[in-house]
């Protein structure tokens, strides 16, 4: 029958507009045996040991439409990327004991009914946690949009913003890697300092201490910036189009300042994307992940070189996830945010 156990969850208690407040969730408590249910074929029951916090999630606790993610359910759990151990299963390729990374619910255990989306984690001799981060969700999206979207040359000029979190600090990397110049944003004079002296940016600046983005990009860049990674979108897009080269390459993967807006900035440059031949494109992670094997065969080594440097916050306990989420949208955490649900 399967032992039942005691499951702690983070439940969205409405949809929300504006802000996201820690009281917009909640933390419940309720039974689950560790069993797959005898419906449930080709399904996975798993411990979460890690959640990932990441701003996109903010869009699913509002009412969507048209979005190419799905609203959360009011009065039921959360869900995001994770790392997890399987406890049970009646899927042919996952088996008990199996270590996976996907998308799982902000709970103690969750039953998987779709796990062909996971992945099994092959390599155990870097941190488990790197699959929340690194290894997972946040590392593709830096290797992929980078790489794929932006199509960099040596010796080019890369800005990219919210550079100390998950995904600008891995991009900024790669680009060094590359031979590039690259610059980044930032929020506080902590972060800015980890930037040039911890992530091996060339340059970074304070975003809430330049009184004129322009000039601060005009600064960096005086010959004008060839790739600019988008996290943030509204006024540094607005500044960053002005400082753009010829032929400039764009690759929007957040825009973690428009989030909580009820409505969004605009962008009043975009003509430039016509008189400068700029290519923007945003684009979507799991798009990209057919090719993970090779992200893996790329990152893998380079890690265990040490030629990445890769920061974790961490919080402990399914209960400060919650406020570890929303301090993402106020710049609380440095380098990726991390909640630990269990230890393995």
């Amino acid at each position: 029958m399967g032992e039942e156990v005691s499951n702690k969850q983070i439940i969205l208690k409405d949809y929300v507009n504006g802000f996201v407040k820690e009281s917009d969730m909640v933390l419940k408590s309720t039974t689950i045996k560790l069993k797959v249910p005898e419906d449930s074929p080709n399904s996975i029951l798993v411990k979460n040991l890690y959640l990932s916090c990441d701003p996109y999630m903010r869009n699913r606790m509002s009412k969507l439409v048209d979005s190419y993610v799905d609203s959360f359910t009011p009065g039921y759990p959360i869900s995001g990327y994770g790392v997890a151990k399987v406890v049970d299963s009646t899927h042919p390729n996952l088996n008990k004991g199996d270590l996976v990374w996907g998308i799982t619910g902000w709970e103690e255990y969750s039953l998987i009914k779709s796990p062909e989306t996971f992945f099994k984690i092959q390599h155990t001799d870097v941190p488990l946690s790197y699959y929340a981060g690194i290894l997972g969700m946040a590392g593709t999206t830096a290797y992929f949009g980078f790489y794929e979207v932006c199509s960099p040359k040596n010796g080019e000029t890369v800005f990219v913003s919210a550079a100390s979190g998950a995904v600008g600090q891995l991009v900024g990397q790669f680009a060094k890697l590359l031979g590039c110049y690259v610059v980044g944003s930032a929020g506080s004079k902590e972060k800015v300092d980890l930037l040039k002296n911890k992530f091996g940016f060339d340059d970074a600046f304070n975003y809430k201490e330049e009184p004129d983005l322009n000039v601060a990009l005009k600064r960096l860049f005086p010959d004008g910036i060839d790739i600019y990674f988008e996290n943030v979108g509204g006024k540094m897009l607005n500044a960053v189009l002005l400082n753009m080269k010829l032929h400039g390459r764009i690759a929007v993967c957040g825009m973690i300042s428009q989030y909580n807006l009820e409505q969004p900035e605009g962008v009043h440059n975009l003509f430039y994307l016509v008189s400068k031949r700029i290519r923007m494109e945003g684009f979507l992670v799991f798009d990209y992940y057919h090719n993970y094997p090779k992200f893996l065969e790329a990152v893998l080594p380079v890690i265990k070189e040490g030629k990445i440097t890769y920061i974790e916050d961490i919080a402990e306990g399914l209960e400060s996830a919650p406020a570890a989420l929303i301090g993402l949208f106020s710049g609380r955490n440095v380098g990726k945010q991390l909640v630990v649900v269990a230890h393995e």
